[in-house]
């Protein structure tokens, strides 16, 4: 007869993926409660932002009596463009700070640096989901079209924005912990990105022989994939493509990684 196992039997060792898998849910669980209980109503105000900015571009819309853009449902058009744009915002301006905001847990040897930006980055995507899929049902309660007329486009562009944001982040969060000024300025640098993005008019009214500048943002082919992933007759502005989306994603997030690999020390210990 077998004897019973020992109560103080040692475990077997836990793989590094798992370990790995097990300090981004601790982190990602950690992020939200502290985004959402920041301050008093924290996630009211989350969900406000792009519905007051949703508002009242709609109010000017209508003042201009434009029912449609570019053959799509304005409101429905300005939804998918605030909140892709606000959402790619958010993960990589909080990306950019998690690491300095994570200081203290780094004296824990299996958190590392990227954990904390990835783990944010992934709290602002999920929220970004969740804020869209509420003000698309919101549009769906007055009778508007939601559904999307090609949904594995819509579920690619969303990530490839989110992937774009998640590689500037990780760039981002090294060089403002390593140079703060650095953060400041591309802060700075960012807000143009709100009009040439096209979240809020269609990047198919620009000149052509300027469009192509426009269109070294990859955000811009991110919000116009979205957006004519929705609609079958929406005129997109044909610049915009998937390669060059998940093309800039994937630069960005080596670049990325690659600086996280060779400054990891210098972030552990300033």
């Amino acid at each position: 007869m077998d004897s019973a196992p020992s109560s103080g039997a040692i475990s077997a060792p836990r793989s590094s993926l798992s370990v790995t898998f097990a300090v981004w849910n601790a982190l990602f669980l950690r992020e939200a409660v502290a985004r959402l209980s920041a301050t008093r109503g924290a996630w009211v105000l989350i969900v406000l932002e792009p519905v007051l900015h949703a508002c009242f571009m709609l109010l000017l819309y209508t003042v201009l009596r434009t029912r449609s853009v570019a053959g799509a449902d304005v409101a429905v058009w300005l939804v998918l463009g605030l909140t892709g744009y606000f959402t790619v915002q958010n993960v990589f301006q909080r990306a950019m700070g998690a690491v300095d905001a994570n200081k203290s847990l780094f004296a824990y040897r299996q958190v590392r640096p990227i954990d904390t930006v990835i783990s944010r980055a992934a709290l602002e995507t999920l929220l970004g989901i969740i804020i869209l899929l509420v003000l698309l049902g919101g549009l769906a309660f007055f009778g508007r079209s939601v559904v999307p007329d090609a949904p594995m486009e819509t579920i690619l562009s969303w990530a490839g924005l989110m992937l774009c944001a998640l590689g500037i982040g990780l760039i981002l969060s090294v060089l403002s912990d390593l140079v703060p000024e650095a953060g400041n300025l591309a802060v700075f640098l960012f807000r143009p990105l709100y009009f040439l993005s096209g979240a809020i008019f269609p990047l198919s009214v620009i000149p052509i022989q300027y469009r192509e500048w426009a269109f070294l943002n990859p955000f811009a082919h991110g919000l116009e994939l979205l957006r004519s992933s929705f609609f079958p007759v929406y005129h997109a502005a044909p610049e915009a493509n998937f390669e060059y989306l998940f093309g800039f994603a994937a630069a960005s997030i080596f670049f990325g990684v690659a600086l996280q690999i060779r400054f990891a020390q210098k972030l552990r210990a300033q």
